[in-house]
């Protein structure tokens, strides 16, 4: 039985921004907290929530400013720090929801620079999170042509708000031609990326790239070795570069972008829980025992 839950919360401006959430019957052992990427929203995560809801996870994802459900210009921010305030908001919603539960936050793409981001920004809130994990993670070079990048540039200063398609290959997502399918039917999707957003997400990136080696959380990476979106080499130079310990990169060597949606999900999935099952606290662990 999976319980269903939507409603919103106050991002940075008092935007209102939308969240749903997914639980299990009986006691919540673990909470994964979602942070999806450029032009999708909190829906696009089906196949983690069926994984995860029978192992007594509950699962929280949010749409961004500009995204899904969420009100806001397509594709459009100020500055980077509306993303970082906006999950801020969005684990305080989380904490007073599931309070002591152990909360891993996952971000995908575009998502994980935010989640990365946050976490290195932010060290002092680090106590409230288990673990981190980024699937195919923006750190590198990315599937928009360099003529895109070059005009998002100039305009970034003088027209923030001109929008540009990102002329992403949408059959780069996956392998599975349902999925494809399923995506150009999804009225909530969108491929559109502002001047201001591109000049602040590759400000960024070269950001959290720069601060690797301040990393204090469990951090585990999955890519797709085939991923057109955003290169699997972005990540590994990121992994390389955390000192920390607990760290595990994961490559799928045929896999596309959208690694919770493609041929091997399941494989995928298996992984992460057995992530999250090595990281959940003894209590967690006994609980699950005693439920199984």
């Amino acid at each position: 039985m999976i319980y269903h839950n939507e409603g919103t919360f106050q991002g940075v401006g008092k935007l209102e921004l939308y969240y749903q959430s997914w639980h299990p019957e009986g006691k919540v052992r673990g909470v994964l907290a979602i942070v999806h990427g450029l032009g999708a929203h909190s829906g696009r995560y089906n196949n983690v929530v069926e994984h995860l809801i029978p192992k007594k996870y509950a699962v929280y994802g949010l749409d961004l400013r500009g995204h899904g459900r969420s009100p806001g210009q397509r594709g459009y921010i100020n500055s980077w720090s509306e993303f970082r305030e906006d999950l801020r908001a969005f684990l305080q919603l989380i904490q007073s929801q599931q309070p002591k539960t152990p909360i891993f936050l996952l971000g995908h793409s575009l998502g994980s620079v935010i989640v990365l981001d946050y976490v290195l920004r932010y060290p002092q809130q680090i106590s409230a999170l288990q673990g981190v994990i980024t699937l195919a993670p923006a750190l590198g070079k990315v599937g928009v042509s360099k003529f895109r990048l070059l005009l998002g540039n100039l305009l970034s200063q003088v027209w923030p708000r001109f929008t540009l398609n990102t002329g992403m290959d949408l059959s780069a997502g996956s392998r599975d031609e349902k999925v494809l399918a399923a995506y150009a039917q999804d009225k909530l999707r969108h491929t559109l990326a502002s001047a201001r957003l591109a000049t602040e997400f590759f400000a960024t990136v070269a950001w959290v790239n720069a601060h690797a080696a301040d990393w204090q959380l469990p951090l585990l990476i999955l890519h797709g070795g085939s991923d057109r979106v955003t290169l699997p080499e972005g990540g590994e130079i990121f992994y390389q570069r955390v000192v920390y310990e607990d760290k595990l990169r994961v490559v799928y060597p045929q896999a596309y972008h959208e690694l919770q949606n493609d041929f091997n999900y399941q494989e995928v999935l298996t992984d992460l829980e057995d992530w999250l099952e090595q990281h959940l606290s003894p209590e967690n662990v006994q609980l699950s025992q005693g439920n199984s």
